[in-house]
């Protein structure tokens, strides 16, 4: 079983004893750095639709980043990024079982990256799945990445011993795979509370759900459907009578 997550877009490197290994894409990465290096902080500023202070400072990482990551530009994946997602899966917490389960069993979608290990070494980037950024494959990050990851994420999910996708991904970069040529069964995790009579997502709490599920997972060593229904973290748990086939709902 193979569980997606979205990136996230508040970064941190710091330099750890923890082992690490390589993205697999470098090359593709390096291609998009080099499209983005052509472009001032007032291109950015209007391509990524951020503040100028924003526009600036990931001008700066354009111009500074490195091919080579090691330890010293560089940190992990699971480690580096710093959004509500990450919040829950507190990654700082983990063991090294359980990162050596989640580099068998989670991968992190990017718009830079493409798929990364939690392991895998990154520098600080900005760069959203739905950038239109155009390049050699086409006007957006879908057109270059699309078939690349489906790929790869096959590969990955036959090596993991469970025919199982489970998307706790955003829409925006759930959308980068191709769902009929995915080989396995996805299912989709859905979070909600109510607010008075009305169940509705709330971001932050939604978001912060998905790394939660994940900690789950690791800490569990979870490699079926069925064992997810025992999620119960944070004052959530299973809604059988609102679940389908491919998806699970956990409200509270």
């Amino acid at each position: 079983m193979i569980s997606i997550l979205s990136p996230a877009k508040r970064m941190e490197i710091t330099k750890n004893d923890l082992n690490y290994t390589i993205p697999e894409f470098l090359d593709q990465t390096g291609e998009l750095v080099n499209e983005l290096r052509s472009f001032n902080s007032a291109d950015l500023q209007k391509l990524m639709g951020i503040s100028p202070k924003l526009a600036d400072l990931n001008f700066e990482r354009n111009q500074q980043f490195k091919n080579k990551h090691s330890g010293d530009n560089s940190s992990q994946s699971i480690l580096a990024f710093k959004g509500d997602v990450y919040i829950g899966l507190d990654a700082s917490t983990l063991d090294v079982e359980d990162l050596d389960f989640a580099q068998q069993h989670l991968r992190i979608l990017s718009g830079l990256y493409g798929i990364l290990r939690p392991l895998d070494l990154i520098q600080p980037y900005r760069l959203e799945m739905g950038t239109k950024l155009k390049n050699a494959k086409g006007n957006n990050l879908y057109d270059f990445w699309k078939n690349t990851l489906t790929d790869k994420l096959n590969e990955t999910i036959e090596k993991s011993g469970s025919n199982i996708l489970i998307n706790l991904a955003s829409d925006e970069y759930y959308k980068v795979l191709n769902p009929d040529k995915v080989k396995a069964e996805i299912i989709k995790i859905v979070f909600k509370e109510y607010k008075g009579d009305k169940l509705k997502f709330i971001s932050f709490n939604g978001k912060k759900a998905r790394g939660l599920m994940s900690r789950y997972i690791i800490k569990n060593r979870i490699n079926d459907k069925e064992s997810l229904k025992g999620f119960d973290y944070d004052g959530y748990y299973f809604e059988e009578n609102m679940s389908k086939e491919d998806e699970l709902w956990f409200i509270r």
